[in-house]
């Protein structure tokens, strides 16, 4: 790993502790202002009443007709976004907008993060990302985000996971992106694909020269993912504290998500003789005795 690398994944743990990181859907500040890609409006109530001209063709009517119906049906198509917004626009802007994906245009849009010379977006570069697509850089959206591009190192894309991840999307600017956050979301509220998403995270935060999680990267993570999602994430976390572990395992780490999932909040299911690893029975243990 180099030392830009390490100096950012550093820099990303120091943000992960001091901001409250953002792990619900809908309700969340971070997602504030960002209208759903589904609410596609045309307009037709507000439009002012236009004068009819007259023809001397019942010709030229039904081929006007027709350009009409065409055009709508291609403005109300499920995959239009903003309706409304996109009426006041200009044609041009419309057209590109639609458009298919471009590997070239994705890739000229991938340089405006770099410097030139650059094959990869690095921390100046992924934060003016993110404010272009209006999604903060902790925001658990962006995990989802580096898991569909494939990013192997936290904080950075690589030209070809920015390729191979957008083409993926068929996202090749800005406003398509924006347009697909709804997707990231799902995803991420979706059992499988969250699993993946939670199993990918282990690998994409880890220092690649270690095996294992370093515990003050591995509590960020797990707040970034299960702080909405488990009851008991905040008593893990004090466990996590007081405890003797300086690291987490992948196998560690898979069955935590295994564990929040499938045990009560009462721990009424618990198995003391079941499969888990010890340092979850140690933490039942803990949580039996009051947490001391």
């Amino acid at each position: 790993m180099s030392q830009n690398q390490a100096t950012s994944s550093s820099a990303l743990l120091h943000q992960f502790d001091q901001l409250n990181l953002s792990t619900g859907f809908g309700t969340s500040p971070t997602f504030a202002g960002l209208s759903p890609y589904t609410e596609s409006v045309f307009p037709l109530d507000s439009m002012a009443p236009k004068r009819k001209r007259k023809t001397s063709s019942t010709h030229d009517d039904g081929e006007r007709g027709k350009r009409v119906k065409e055009g709508l049906k291609q403005y109300l198509h499920p995959n239009s976004l903003h309706g409304s917004v996109h009426h006041q626009h200009s044609s041009s802007h419309h057209h590109l907008h639609h458009q298919a994906f471009s590997e070239k245009r994705c890739l000229a849009w991938f340089q405006e993060y770099t410097t030139q010379g650059e094959n990869q977006i690095g921390p100046e570069g992924m934060e003016k990302f993110c404010e272009d697509i209006g999604v903060e850089p902790e925001n658990v959206v962006m995990l989802g985000l580096a898991w569909n591009l494939g990013a192997k190192n936290m904080g950075f894309f690589s030209s070809q996971e920015w390729i191979n991840g957008m083409s993926h999307l068929q996202v090749d600017g800005v406003p398509k992106l924006k347009a697909k956050l709804d997707l990231l979301r799902t995803q991420l509220s979706d059992q499988v694909s969250f699993k993946k998403i939670y199993r990918y995270a282990f690998d994409f935060a880890r220092d690649k020269d270690q095996r294992s999680m370093d515990i003050d990267r591995a509590m960020a993570m797990l707040a970034l993912l299960l702080g909405g999602r488990w009851s008991h994430h905040s008593a893990f976390h004090h466990f996590l504290e007081q405890s003797h572990y300086k690291v987490l395992n992948k196998d560690q780490w898979c069955n935590i998500l295994e564990f929040s999932r499938a045990i009560h909040p009462d721990l009424s299911n618990y198995d003391e003789d079941g499969a888990w690893p010890v340092l979850l029975d140690e933490f039942v243990a803990w949580l039996k005795s009051g947490g001391v």
